[in-house]
């Protein structure tokens, strides 16, 4: 069941109050999920309950996605103010140094939040910031576009494509290797989730200078790659390796750009090895 929390964070213009939607579920250790531009905490529901086993788990809507309102004027939707925001929402929920794990979006988060001392471990599932320029726009043109057809696509169209297999895939294929596997209610969620991510915008825009270069010293670091990843190829894990040397590194066979669904068990294994 989804619960709210809000808490302040500095601005240039003084202090603003933050809202964040998240559910939390499990005992032990607490690990949090953080998901991709566009998606909602609900992208990690197919490995919840793995997790929820050995972890205090808590599954996030990021700021402008899913259930959790954009950031309040004054806070961009960047990496410099996303990480301390989850800093601060950690510290609401009175969770000192949890384990990470994110994917796309999530992942870039997870990483940056290890390297800045405000993760116990992370997993980074397809994380963004490997990229060249040329593979950037090439992700970002296929977020657009998928962006806009959620936006064009009318309520019953949605929820007819969403009732087939064939339907599943048109909608959402490239970020799933097996989107068949996907419930029609999941289906259309996270449609609805992408055309109304009201951080949308500014998010992709504060990616388009973002590389990941630096090493995250100190924490334990796995980094997990769909061998059928459509939005960032999996030669971009290589060079998450030369950047964090110390990374163990997954393969994840068959799976896309979002494993969780693809390959359940596979991924959980990933994250609760690294959260040991």
């Amino acid at each position: 069941m989804a619960s709210t929390v809000s808490f302040t964070v500095d601005s240039p213009q003084g202090l603003r109050t933050v809202e964040v939607s998240y559910e939390r579920t499990g005992v032990g250790a607490p690990l949090v999920l953080l998901h991709g531009i566009g998606h909602h905490r609900q992208a990690w529901d197919p490995v919840l309950r793995i997790l929820a086993a050995e972890r205090d788990v808590i599954a996030v809507d990021l700021p402008g996605f899913g259930a959790s309102p954009a950031l309040p004027h004054g806070l961009a939707h960047d990496l410099r103010t996303m990480v301390p925001v989850l800093g601060s929402f950690f510290e609401a929920l009175g969770v000192v140094r949890p384990h990470v794990a994110g994917n796309s979006l999530g992942g870039l988060l997870a990483l940056e939040l290890g390297r800045e001392g405000l993760a116990r471990s992370v997993t980074a599932l397809s994380p963004a910031g490997f990229w060249t320029p040329s593979e950037r726009r090439y992700a970002f043109g296929v977020l657009r576009a998928m962006r806009g057809a959620a936006l064009a696509m009318p309520m019953p169209l949605i929820e007819r494509l969403s009732r087939s297999s064939p339907g599943r895939a048109a909608l959402n294929s490239t970020i799933y290797a097996r989107p068949g596997r996907r419930s029609p209610a999941a289906v259309v969620s996270e449609t609805v989730a992408l055309r109304e991510a009201t951080g949308f915008r500014q998010t992709l825009e504060a990616g388009s200078g973002v590389t990941f270069a630096d090493d995250v010293p100190g924490v334990p670091v796995s980094i997990a790659w769909g061998s059928k990843d459509r939005l960032l190829p999996r030669r971009q894990g290589v060079r998450a390796g030369r950047a964090i040397p110390r990374a163990r590194l997954v393969r994840l066979p068959g799976c896309g750009h979002v494993p969780m669904n693809d390959d359940p068990a596979a991924v959980a294994r990933v994250v609760l090895d690294t959260s040991r």
